[in-house]
């Protein structure tokens, strides 16, 4: 369970038997703000780039060609994505919907933290597809599934963003996440 008190600015959470905590920097919301945005604009330009394309967006020849190249540690679930008409079907409409939605959850601060986990869920996915591992395993990809994940965590839609106000919307005299507080885990 982690807890941020904003009086003293201290962060603590326990996890299996482990704490850890620390002070928090008056200036960390800006950086999480800072990272929700960049994010954000990073993958509504990718998927818009792919919907704008002159060519139509398919990730056939990636998951084919340039995923059995890299040799990572499931080419075949990746092979039977391409060569499968359904799920490549639906794989093309993902990806760039996909990228557009969570940026512009990002952007606007909205459902971020549904946003962040399918960022992180796909940017997982590109980690083991882009299997590069001759420097090291921490890559591109790794780190960006790792800011979203920070994203999440600090619920980055609460600072300047409409999770603050979507939160706290009015539902029969209780703000909406107190009725139902399973929407933290989508808001925030």
């Amino acid at each position: 369970m982690s807890t941020l008190d904003s009086g003293m600015n201290q962060l603590e959470s326990r996890v299996g038997g482990l704490t850890v905590g620390g002070k928090v920097h008056s200036l960390s919301a800006w950086f999480v703000l800072a990272l929700r945005l960049m994010m954000g604009i990073a993958f509504l330009n990718a998927g818009l780039s792919k919907l704008l394309s002159a060519e139509p967006f398919s990730a056939y020849g990636y998951l084919a060609n340039a995923v059995p190249a890299n040799g990572g540690p499931f080419v075949d679930q990746f092979l039977w994505m391409a060569g499968s008409p359904t799920v490549l079907a639906i794989v093309d409409v993902a990806v760039p919907y996909g990228q557009v939605a969570i940026g512009l959850g990002l952007i606007v601060g909205a459902f971020v933290r549904l946003a962040a986990f399918f960022g992180a869920l796909m940017m997982a996915m590109f980690y083991v597809a882009n299997w590069d591992v001759a420097h090291g395993v921490i890559n591109g990809d790794f780190a960006y599934m790792l800011v979203f994940l920070a994203v999440a965590a600090f619920a980055a839609g609460r600072i300047l963003g409409l999770d603050r106000y979507i939160e706290q919307y009015d539902v029969g005299g209780e703000a909406l996440v107190e009725r139902y507080p399973a929407l933290e885990y989508i808001l925030g």
